[in-house]
């Protein structure tokens, strides 16, 4: 079986040891045990006290008739396994019932051996042998205290207890390298672990428990030795150097380092896991909940371990890893919760793996470390805005009859992912998050537009008119997006949205101006008969850029082009009305059929491009009409038709239009007063105005 672990390609070094004394270490490990030499070190050097023993025995032998509170008889006897242990044995899983049986029925023979051949069994985890012999010095030095032999030689009784609690302490030694080693090798000893079972049930019985504590400086002889705790401390720290040995490359070698650490952590404390439910567990009795206190033992480690890794000045993407693999992988059926773990690996007792302190201390760091991370990804789509599209002049794309940028796609794609990845950790992570990418996004935006702006001021480009559409286009999408997919209150984003629309759209209509105002001047010269440019010129300027405005969402697009169809008829009455030389009957009908001929150009694109301004359309052709007209009645019809049409007509407008027709002072008095007095009570509402935005010529001139 085979736990799905993180995407993990390789095994980094530990980033504190070299290869080589990686390889020693793990050699060392392999080898016997570190504790069995260290006990050993240890009775080395005290061999010479311990064989003063030898004599003790020896005298012993001698009184071994002799029976006493404590004492053995001089038969050999046998360590029993308590009452309790007799009843639990029955729970030790079928593959290891026959060695826990053999090891029962088979008595241990108490010898009186001295230290050094005690210590001799012990090196050779011949433990059993070792315990009763043992026992049998503790027994026989506790009867002779009873017996009051040292009454005279108080230091060798001294010297004797402190021979058995070493000869213990050795045993206990070597119970926690056992353990140690449970899970250092490749297939686990069935029957070291079953005889630690066996020798831990002998000392219990021989030792009662009976509330006295073994401590320092005390007589422990006959006193608990508390095995049972010792295998538990040994297990704890079993799972804290298997978590320690991970193997944890230095970030300057792998960039990747904390989700290959992760991989490794997750992978082989699985295989230690499923180790100890199928080897392990079967060696013990049901009352050691060997994988309860095993997998309380990893999770305290890792807990522990985690601990010191969030204190560490993590980056972004390692917060991420770190957050992620606590809220959900750890849990889940890759690695806790995978079925071949079930059901003796359980999950729903464990602690927190972090505190609350630092669990959130590690959420605050992650979204101080994304407002960084979503500022620099605001950032990289404005530099690829400049250097991708704006000055390399690349066109943007028409989708669905409409420029599309992809600024909004992008914008939203960056909340999308940070909420995404936010929200599998926590639901205030996620708020936090969202409030972050807001924050950023109305600090951006305005950035953005002053960008836009400078490059579209300081150069006459093409696409500038394709690009405000497709960004007009674009900041509809973005409100829309953040309305529909993340429910969030877009007022003061319209806000900030409508005020660059408002200085795109300026910047627009400066161009236009620009390109149509010297057109204009070149068409209504003082002598229009000789004028030359042509009105086609004039529309093409324009068209080249109302005719983006088709591809612009409404209802923006159109109320732009109503505002180009004003400004080129509003425009070209500035120009005709102002001052001119006084001309001939021939030329005012020439005029007049010239304007008439230029209005329909003009306002023939314009409608063909999509302006709803019908309104605007006999502006031009009243005022031509009253130029070329000779008969006076009919002049005063046109004028009362152009007052009528565009009630927000002046009189100085009106008296600049019949100074063209040529009309002396007391016949325009007249038309005036005759076509002017309909206009008591206009009715051009808001948006209908078009003489009003007119300055009118000075006319030097009375009535």
């Amino acid at each position: 079986m085979e736990l799905a672990p993180r995407s993990v390609t390789k095994e980094p070094a530990s980033p504190t040891n070299s290869a080589g004394e990686n390889k020693m270490e793990v050699a060392s490990e392999l080898s016997s045990p570190t504790l069995h030499s260290r006990d050993s070190g240890f009775f080395e050097r005290g061999i010479k006290t311990m064989l003063s023993i030898r004599k003790s025995q020896r005298s012993l032998n001698k009184e071994k008739g002799k029976e006493g509170t404590g004492t053995w008889k001089g038969k050999r006897l046998s360590l029993r396994f308590s009452k309790s242990y007799e009843e639990n044995k029955t729970t030790i899983c079928n593959g290891v019932e026959e060695i826990a049986e053999k090891l029962e029925t088979e008595p241990i023979q108490a010898k009186p051996l001295s230290v050094m051949e005690i210590n001799e069994l012990i090196q050779k985890r011949q433990l059993l042998e070792a315990f009763a012999s043992i026992k049998y010095l503790e027994d026989e030095t506790i009867a002779e205290r009873d017996a009051e032999k040292y009454k005279d030689n108080p230091q060798e009784f001294v010297r004797k207890s402190k021979d058995v609690d070493l000869l213990y302490n050795s045993i206990t030694n070597a119970i926690q390298s056992i353990v140690m080693e449970t899970l250092e090798h490749p297939t686990v000893e069935d029957t070291m672990l079953t005889s630690l079972v066996t020798l831990i049930a002998r000392e219990e019985a021989a030792h009662p428990n009976t509330g006295n504590a073994a401590c320092p400086g005390v007589d422990l002889l006959g006193t608990p030795r508390k095995w049972r705790e010792e295998w538990r401390e040994a297990v704890n720290k079993s799972a804290r150097k298997r978590v320690q040995r991970v193997p944890m490359a230095s970030k300057e070698a792998e960039s990747s380092w904390l989700d290959l650490h992760l991989g490794f952590l997750q992978k082989h404390l699985s295989e230690d896991l499923l180790k100890i439910k199928l080897s392990v567990k079967k060696c013990y009795p049901e009352e050691y909940r060997v994988c309860d206190i095993y997998m309380e033992a990893f999770h305290n480690a890792i807990a522990s371990h985690l601990q010191d890794l969030s204190h560490r000045p993590l980056e972004f993407n390692e917060l991420y890893s770190l957050l992620d693999w606590v809220a959900n992988t750890y849990r889940s059926e890759l690695f806790l919760g995978h079925p071949d773990l079930k059901p003796e690996v359980k999950t729903e007792n464990l602690s927190l793996l972090l505190t609350p302190a630092d669990w959130d201390k590690l959420k605050s760091n992650y979204i101080t470390s994304a407002k960084g991370k979503i500022k620099s990804y605001f950032g990289n789509i404005l530099r690829l805005e400049v250097t991708e599209k704006w000055e390399k002049e690349v066109h943007p794309e028409v989708k669905e009859n409409l420029y599309h940028s992809s600024l909004s796609f992008d914008i939203q794609t960056i909340l999308v992912e940070h909420m995404k990845i936010s929200g599998a950790i926590s639901r205030s992570l996620e708020t936090q998050t969202l409030e972050l990418c807001l924050a950023e996004l109305h600090e951006f935006l305005p950035r953005f537009g002053e960008e836009f702006m400078a490059w579209s001021t300081a150069q006459d480009s093409p696409i500038f008119a394709p690009y405000f559409a497709a960004y007009i286009n674009s900041f509809h999408d973005l409100v829309s997006g953040l309305e529909t997919v993340f429910k969030v209150n877009t007022e003061e984003l319209q806000k900030i949205l409508a005020a660059l629309t408002r200085n795109f759209t300026n910047i627009f209509l400066n161009k236009l101006r620009t390109k149509a105002q010297p057109l204009l001047k070149k068409i209504l010269t003082k002598d229009w008969i000789l004028a030359t440019e042509r009105p086609d010129s004039l529309a093409l300027a324009i068209s080249q850029f109302s005719k983006h405005l088709q591809h612009m969402r409404e209802p923006t697009g159109q109320e732009l082009l109503r505002d180009i169809h004003k400004y080129v008829v509003r425009e070209y009455i500035v120009q005709v009305i102002k001052p001119r030389r006084k001309m001939n009957e021939e030329t005012r009908q020439q005029v007049s059929e010239k304007m008439n001929q230029e209005a329909r150009i003009l306002n023939n694109m314009l409608i063909d491009q999509g302006s709803d301004s019908d309104w605007l359309l006999s502006a031009i052709h009243h005022i031509a009409n009253i130029i070329g007209e000779n008969k006076k009645d009919k002049i005063k019809e046109y004028v009362r038709e152009l007052c009528q049409d565009y009630p927000d007509i002046r009189k100085e407008h009106l008296l600049a239009v019949l100074m063209l027709r040529g009309l002396g002072r007391a016949r325009r008095a007249a038309i005036f007063q005759q076509g002017y007095h309909v206009l008591e009570s206009p009715d051009g509402g808001e948006g209908s105005t078009l003489f009003a935005e007119i300055d009118a010529p000075v006319i030097t001139s009375c009535f």
